[in-house]
C-alpha cells in the first residue's frame, strides 16, 4: 500500500518539551486519528509536517517528496485546519477567496462559495463576528476548495454542534472516497475517530505510544476488570498496563479473546479510545 505521508524519527527540543523520534505512516485513501492529551505533541508534529517550525531532526515525506526540499509542490496539494485560527479577524470570507485564488492554482471559487452556503456563512461578515464553530466551518471550506490530496486537521470539529459535526464528518469521508486522498485528523472527540478513522496514532509526552489500525485496537484490545486476588494471577506478559480503582483492577490487554481463554475472569470488556488513553497514560506498566 502506497503511503501519502511518512514521518521518520521526528525530534524537536524546546525548553520544557520535546518530540522524541516520532514515526508513523499514513497510506493513501485512509484517515488517521491522531490522539493524545493537550500538550502531548500533536500540534507540534503537524506544524513540523507543514514546515511551520524549523530546526527539527528526522525526515518527513509527503507524496514521496521531502517536505523541506519540495515545499512549494507539496503546499499546493495540502489542505490545513489548525487549532489556532490563522486568518486575520478583520478579513471576510470574500477577502479570503481573493487571497486563496491568487495563492493556489487549483482554487475553485464556486466550490468555496458552495461550502459557505452549505455552512450558512455570510461572505461579507468579518471573521471577528463569527463564533468558534463558524470559524471552524470557514477553515474547513477553505481547506477543501483547492482540491488537496492530503488534509492536515487539528481539532477540526471543536466548537461544532452534533449536527454540524456529522455534516463535516460526511465531508471527510467523501474526501477519501477516490482512495487517492488521505487525512491526518487530530481530535479530542474520540467518538468521531471511532466512527471514521482507519488508523489511530497515539502520542504522549512527545513520543508515539502506538500506531495501529482502528479495528485492531477496538476489536482486539480489551479491559479486564478483576479483584486484587485475580489480578495477582495474571502474568505480566499477558497485559500492557493496569490501574487500581476504588472497586476493582482495570487491566489493559492486547487480545481480549485469548485473554479470556487463559484466565477465568468474568468481565473483559471491549475498549474505547477514551479507555485506551486513560489506561495508557494513567495506568502502571506491567
Amino acid at each position: 500500500m502506497e503511503n501519502i505521508l511518512e514521518v521518520k524519527n521526528l525530534s524537536k527540543t524546546y525548553d520544557n518539551f520535546a518530540l522524541k523520534d516520532v514515526s508513523f505512516t499514513l497510506p493513501k485513501g485512509m484517515i488517521m486519528g491522531f490522539i493524545g492529551e493537550n500538550g502531548a505533541g500533536k500540534t507540534t508534529t503537524i506544524k513540523a509536517i507543514l514546515n511551520i517550525i524549523q530546526n527539527y531532526s528526522g525526515d518527513i515525506e509527503i507524496f514521496g517528496l521531502n517536505n523541506r526540499k519540495e515545499d512549494g509542490r507539496i503546499k499546493e496539494n495540502i489542505g490545513v485546519v489548525l487549532d489556532d485560527m490563522f486568518f486575520p479577524e478583520i478579513l471576510t470570507p470574500y477577502d479570503i477567496n481573493s487571497i486563496m485564488k491568487s495563492s493556489y492554482k487549483n482554487w475553485d471559487e464556486k466550490r468555496f462559495y458552495a461550502y459557505l452556503k452549505d455552512f450558512a456563512l455570510l461572505t461579507n461578515k468579518q471573521i471577528k463576528t463569527f463564533s468558534k464553530g463558524m470559524r471552524k466551518k470557514l477553515e474547513i471550506a477553505t481547506a477543501l476548495s483547492h482540491y488537496p490530496k492530503l488534509l492536515l486537521l487539528d481539532e477540526p470539529t471543536a466548537g461544532l454542534d452534533p449536527i454540524a459535526r456529522a455534516e463535516v464528518i460526511d465531508l471527510f469521508q467523501n474526501f477519501i472516497e477516490n482512495e487517492e486522498c488521505s487525512i491526518l485528523l487530530s481530535s479530542h472527540i474520540t467518538t468521531d475517530l471511532e466512527h471514521i478513522a482507519d488508523y489511530i496514532t497515539f502520542i504522549n509526552n512527545g513520543s508515539i505510544l502506538l500506531s495501529k489500525t482502528k479495528d485492531e485496537l477496538l476489536d482486539h484490545y480489551g479491559i479486564a476488570k478483576c479483584t486484587e486476588k485475580e489480578f495477582k494471577t495474571i502474568h505480566k506478559k499477558d497485559y500492557i498496563r493496569y490501574r487500581k480503582t476504588k472497586y476493582a483492577y482495570e487491566v489493559l490487554v492486547e487480545d481480549r479473546k485469548e485473554f479470556k481463554k487463559k484466565y477465568p475472569i468474568e468481565v473483559v470488556d471491549k475498549i474505547t479510545l477514551d479507555d485506551l488513553m486513560v489506561l495508557m497514560i494513567k495506568g502502571e506498566e506491567a
